[in-house]
């Protein structure tokens, strides 16, 4: 059977909250039964966009990583309710049933994402329900993916098998996969908000200009694992990194010049500052 998988990409989301606010214009003072009760006005955050800055001053960027429920397959949500009042469809959704939940505050603790939230009116936890009333009604996409300006969210109604191939050939991600929740939510770019980089700038002293075209490789022992050219401000990035992931090495060149040999120690995100040649 087909089932529903949300794809996001980090890279392209510019933190304008339309998800959000489509979230918002869904499900503030509309029950949709036997699905969801009203969301509250203030509160709750079924599409919370969470926010990175990495790097320092002038070598910075700022990451945001949507984050709706997972609808994982194996859902911590389920295991702790009570009553069955958290279920799994057939075709994916995970759904907290508005009427046999209520009272079990303690679902919000059971997910390890921080994706549900409690309705202190309706003394019930909600989430994210995917706009199941709308996906039944034929639409092909949620509100928050609807809303997308830059398509940072795109949805994909797909067996398990094929999903399986789409993730293998574009390099899909999961949040945490240690946890073994089996998620249907999947991540492009996610690198841009779990990992760090290595950033600087090259310049010709003699000349006091930038060093455009200079070839910086990055190496771990005689492993080449990146190469990437300065642009026209003589700026490098070396993305993709693992925090924490202790000293590589780094051999700067350029037409007509000495090269360059230098170990740098990758703790965080780290701008190196200007090498001149």
């Amino acid at each position: 059977m087909k089932k529903w998988n949300m794809i996001i990409d980090v890279a392209k989301c510019h933190d304008c909250n339309n998800c959000f606010l489509a979230c918002k214009d869904e499900f503030v003072d509309n029950d949709w039964p036997p699905y969801s009760l009203a969301q509250p006005w203030h509160g709750h955050r079924w599409m919370d966009i969470m926010r990175k800055e990495r790097g320092q001053y002038p070598k910075v960027d700022v990451a945001y990583r949507p984050t709706p429920c997972m609808h994982c397959d194996t859902a911590p949500c389920i295991k702790a309710a009570k009553d069955g009042a958290v279920y799994k469809r057939d075709d994916g959704i995970v759904i907290i049933d508005p009427k046999k939940a209520q009272g079990q505050k303690d679902l919000i603790d059971s997910c390890p994402y921080g994706a549900i939230w409690w309705n202190a009116e309706n003394a019930v936890p909600q989430k994210c329900t995917f706009c199941v009333h709308l996906l039944e009604e034929g639409w092909d996409k949620p509100r928050c993916a609807h809303s997308c300006p830059t398509g940072a969210l795109e949805m994909v109604c797909l067996e398990d098998r094929e999903m399986e191939k789409m993730r293998e050939e574009r390099g899909l991600e999961i949040l945490m996969p240690g946890l073994k929740t089996n998620p249907r939510v999947y991540y492009l770019n996610l690198y841009r908000y779990e990992r760090c980089f290595i950033a600087g700038n090259v310049a010709l002293r003699d000349k006091d200009e930038c060093a455009e075209g200079a070839k910086v490789v990055l190496r771990r022992g005689n492993k080449i694992l990146n190469t990437v050219e300065t642009n026209n401000y003589g700026d490098f990035k070396l993305d993709n990194l693992e925090e924490n992931s202790g000293k590589y090495g780094l051999h700067i060149t350029y037409p007509g010049r000495e090269g360059k040999e230098l170990s740098v120690e990758v703790k965080e995100s780290t701008n190196i500052g200007t090498i001149f040649l």
